[in-house]
């Protein structure tokens, strides 16, 4: 995945995200789907989850959404979603180079086997969703699946670099794009 995960992004981090998407954007449907985002993450709060595991591409913890105070608020979010035992987050390091998902995002969603709901692929697009459920494309995306947990670190090794990387961003503070400070031109 190429960005956090909605369900474990700060307020910050999604509007900062869903505002880089789409910059003509107006400020008060930016604030409505950062707060959608915020609400879908009550299901980790039940009281019986769902499981979740998110697969990241090391890129993701290194993409300044917002500044790296916004960041870092975001890192230790995920930090504590993993402490919390609300997610499993695993790094695709880049030491990998191009894997499963290195030209797609996608959510795998998986409903129990108490459920009669097959599994359903999601795939965010800038101007159309998609859905897949047949199965020959459920069988294709879990075979990538596969690929991206044997090429990610283990859940303890990628809590420690998500702890390396939010220890960096506070020692390292790099101020937000489009702060308001003026650019300076080489001439």
């Amino acid at each position: 995945m190429y960005f956090v995960p909605a369900l474990l992004q700060s307020g910050d981090y999604a509007r900062a995200l869903i505002k880089g998407i789409e910059r003509k954007m107006d400020p008060e449907t930016v604030a409505q789907r950062a707060e959608a985002r915020l609400r879908r993450q009550q299901l980790l709060d039940r009281e019986i989850p769902p499981r979740f595991r998110a697969l990241l591409d090391e890129a993701v913890l290194h993409r300044q959404v917002g500044g790296s105070a916004i960041m870092q608020a975001q890192v230790a979010k995920m930090l504590a979603r993993i402490r919390e035992d609300k997610a499993i987050i695993q790094v695709i390091p880049f030491t990998v180079g191009a894997h499963a998902s290195t030209d797609s995002n996608f959510n795998f969603l998986e409903f129990g086997n108490e459920s009669q709901q097959r599994p359903v692929v999601f795939v965010e697009g800038l101007f159309h969703n998609r859905y897949f459920e047949r199965p020959i494309e459920i069988a294709r995306y879990r075979e990538a699946l596969d690929y991206l947990r044997d090429a990610a670190l283990s859940p303890s090794d990628s809590m420690s670099l998500i702890t390396k990387v939010s220890n960096e961003f506070s020692k390292n503070p790099v101020p937000a794009p489009h702060s308001g400070a003026k650019e300076g031109r080489l001439t």
